[in-house]
């Protein structure tokens, strides 16, 4: 096998991938797989182990990456979450090899390799309660106690473990576990459990088990079946690698691939919680509105709030695979979306919080077309003509009646320009009973419009304004998101008296969606169609909403033009 010219840089795993090539280690042949418990929506911190598998089937020629999901455990997996994950694999822009698959494809395998165990005295079935079992399991600094099950007959053992298969006993009432060595300084390897009883109907084997494998008993040996080469996994797991190569040691044939695991460190980034239990918390208290809230860390929160695939990837390569756990920023994740975004993204106009500016010597009823380019950082991408009129709506923050030199927006007796229009003076306002400014009344330079060629047209002014013509502007709805939790570590933090963890929910950010109701956007958008990007001129990165239609457009803030936390610090 030839591995493929990459541009990525280099690192352990790549490192030591190539030097097994090199070797010819297992024939050349490369095979990894990604192994998600179906039981919630994939996050960020998935993200990157996605990035790392399939990205390897890309960089190594004819190397492949299995899907596989972990199905073992009934009681919280569901069919939502298998349909979730596939496609947020592929709408990071991979794929899996052949058909998806699951370990519950190879239940009777995994219970046919138990029952050698048991006939082998190598396991046991235990009829401890699961408490009872844990405070024989001592200490990493002292030994456990044997169970008094331990040493049953191979025969009692076979009849206890094929009842519980066949449903005889209560949840809960016997376990299954490798006898292995209660002293061991490794916590893993006393006599760890391999399956526990379940009375659930499973989404893809409906009733037929009783019994389901758990995950140290059931990963390394589906891992074995498929001919999985590499297995990568994040440090936790490190622990768990001697319970690994132990079943390996018990089962594997001579001459069979037997897969090797290797760790890296997960993904933690600040600001958020990346614990799939906790973000469930948070779905089924309503504190957001689903799996795919835009303020969730998942990559369908992601993905609607306007993150492309590419600026995951980027954010993916750039946090890198390392051996040691840290905390990434979350404004590295932010600074790669708005790096992607800025390449590619149309630049619009939209007018979140309007406010009627009337241009008093434009000519009434006219309406002229002006050009505006979607996006100078891409040359391809063209431009489209914005109407103009005499009455506009410019965000009601850009005007002030009288400000200092440092205000460089609208106000009294000096100008501005309008973005890819006119200059402007500011010469009076309106307002209503209470004072408060309800119309601005200007004055424009007709000779200087952008782009005429005129000598007024290259006439410099300090500031520019956004805008949309009142006659032909389109109603919208924006959601403006920010963090979810203003603490960086919510889901880490202990009251100082007590020493006891304060509940993530403490930290949780009031101000972490705001509904603008009533905003203005040029006309040229109710033509576009829900999941398209774009940039709202000195606003920020806007995608439209799912949810969104032509008569009902509705914008999620992706991401400020700048990183506006950077100043709260």
């Amino acid at each position: 096998m030839e591995e493929n010219k990459s541009e990525k840089r280099m690192d352990f795993i790549r490192e030591k991938i190539t030097e097994e090539l090199k070797s010819d280690k297992n024939g050349g042949k490369l095979l990894f797989r990604f192994p998600p418990e179906p039981n919630g929506y994939l996050h960020i911190g998935h993200a990157k182990s996605i990035c790392l598998n399939f990205g390897l089937s890309q960089e190594f020629q004819g190397a492949g990456t299995n899907l596989r999901f972990d199905d073992t455990n009934p009681a919280k997996e569901d069919q939502e979450y298998v349909d979730a994950i596939k496609e947020d694999i592929q709408w990071l822009g991979f794929n899996w090899e052949g058909e998806p698959k699951f370990t519950s494809d190879y239940f009777e395998q995994l219970y046919a390799w138990a029952v050698q165990l048991i006939k082998e005295g190598k396991a046991y079935v235990d009829d401890q309660k699961a408490d009872e079992i844990a405070a024989q399991k001592g200490t990493p600094t002292t030994p456990g106690t044997e169970s008094p099950f331990r040493n049953r007959s191979v025969e009692e053992n076979l009849e206890l473990f094929e009842g519980m298969r066949e449903g005889k006993f209560d949840e809960g009432s016997r376990v299954l576990r490798a006898k292995i060595d209660m002293a061991n300084s490794n916590m893993h390897l006393r006599d760890p459990f391999l399956y526990r009883i379940i009375k659930k109907s499973h989404h893809k084997t409906g009733d037929k088990w009783s019994i389901y494998p758990m995950y140290d008993w059931a990963h390394g040996q589906s891992d074995y079946i498929e001919g999985i080469t590499n297995s990568l996994c994040t440090t936790e797991f490190e622990v768990h690698r001697p319970l690994y190569n132990w079943f390996l040691d018990q089962l594997a044939e001579k001459g069979k691939i037997r897969p090797e695991q290797t760790e890296f460190s997960r993904l933690n980034l600040n600001y958020t919680v990346m614990s799939k239990r906790k973000l469930l918390q948070l779905v089924e208290e309503g504190v957001v509105n689903g799996w795919d809230d835009p303020r969730m860390p998942t990559i369908s929160g992601l993905r609607r709030r306007g993150y492309t695939p590419k600026s995951i990837r980027n954010f993916a390569e750039k946090v890198g695979i390392t051996k040691r756990d840290n905390v990434i920023d979350v404004s590295l994740l932010e600074f790669a979306v708005r790096e992607d975004l800025n390449k590619t993204a149309p630049r619009v106009m939209a007018v979140l919080d309007p406010i009627k500016l009337v241009i008093d010597n434009y000519e009434e009823g006219k309406t002229e077309w002006l050009e505006a380019e979607n996006n100078p950082e891409d040359e391809n991408s063209g431009s489209r003509q914005v109407p103009f009129s005499k009455e506009l709506y410019i965000e009601r923050e850009d005007f002030k009646e009288s400000a200092n030199r440092k205000f460089f927006r609208l106000t009294l007796g000096k100008e501005v320009r309008l973005k890819n229009a006119y200059i402007i003076k500011g010469e009076s306002c309106v307002k209503d009973e209470d004072g408060n400014i309800t119309e601005i009344h200007c004055t424009y330079d007709p000779l200087s419009r952008s782009g005429s060629g005129t000598e007024e047209s290259q006439r410099k002014v300090k500031g520019t304004l956004h805008w949309v013509s009142a006659e032909h502007a389109v109603d919208a709805k924006v959601n403006l998101y920010d963090r979810l939790f203003s603490d960086e570590a919510p889901d880490a933090r202990k009251d100082p008296e007590t020493k006891e963890s304060i509940d993530f929910k403490t930290f949780l950010n009031p101000e972490s969606l705001q509904v603008l109701e009533g905003c203005k956007v040029e006309p040229s958008l109710k033509e576009n169609k829900a999941g398209d990007n774009f940039q709202f001129q000195r606003l920020g990165y806007f995608i439209l909403d799912k949810e969104s239609t032509s008569d009902n457009l509705i914008f999620n803030k992706t991401v400020g033009l700048k990183d506006s936390w950077a100043k709260k610090k």
